[in-house]
């Protein structure tokens, strides 16, 4: 586990039940929704998912629901405890996006929403470069995160001290990275920030092919 990973992690350990409970209804965003449901056809039924970096598991629920075939990966326990009680059935694993211990070229898709913002940008190729591993000939990456240039520190969170960063990327270097891993682009879609839910910057939602 990289010392970046290490405070990942203990980031989220601190504050699973918090995060899990103000972003309980985090799947509301149409568009999201429907990026998701287009991943799923896309994928189908004939071949694993994994969700990398599930948090508390609720994009796994979300893309059981719609037929596939899907775990879920995370590095803090905590996260995993919360996912596995609110999604009963389902299974969660802790590991590293990094070295997922998976089999090469066994899954039908990947899943990366808003779990690659804690990789430094000269970890990124590592990491494209595992999700491309990990998928067979014909299997697809869906990965989100928040558009920009700056990140975003915090150092309290629901009252208690930590210290974590939010990289924020634009759209065109993560093609060019996933292009670069061996990908190819299928689609790229940017929407406006809500501010009304509490959003200060766009969303972007990518969805890449292994050939």
């Amino acid at each position: 586990m990289t010392d970046n990973e290490t405070l990942t992690r203990v980031f989220y350990d601190a504050v699973a039940e918090d995060y899990a409970e103000q972003f309980r209804e985090d799947l509301v965003r149409p568009m999201e929704r429907a990026l998701l449901t287009g991943f799923a056809e896309l994928v189908g039924t004939d071949g694993e998912v994994a969700d990398l970096g599930c948090g508390p598991g609720r994009v796994t629920g979300h893309l059981a629901g719609l037929g596939l075939k899907v775990f879920g990966l995370d590095l803090s326990e905590s996260m995993l405890a919360v996912a596995r009680r609110e999604n009963p059935g389902l299974r969660f694993e802790r590991g590293s996006m990094l070295a997922t211990g998976i089999p090469d070229g066994t899954l039908a898709g990947v899943v990366s929403r808003y779990s690659s913002i804690h990789t430094p940008v000269d970890q990124l190729p590592e990491l494209f470069g595992e999700f491309h591993r990990v998928l067979r000939p014909g299997g697809h990456l869906f990965i989100a995160f928040q558009v920009g240039d700056v990140p975003r520190h915090y150092d309290e969170a629901w009252g208690r001290p930590v210290s974590i960063d939010f990289q924020r990327r634009r759209p065109e270097q993560i093609a060019a990275l996933l292009e670069g891993a061996g990908f190819e682009m299928r689609s790229r879609t940017v929407r406006a920030a809500e501010e009304e839910e509490g959003e200060s910057t766009p969303q972007a939602y990518l969805i890449a092919r292994r050939p």
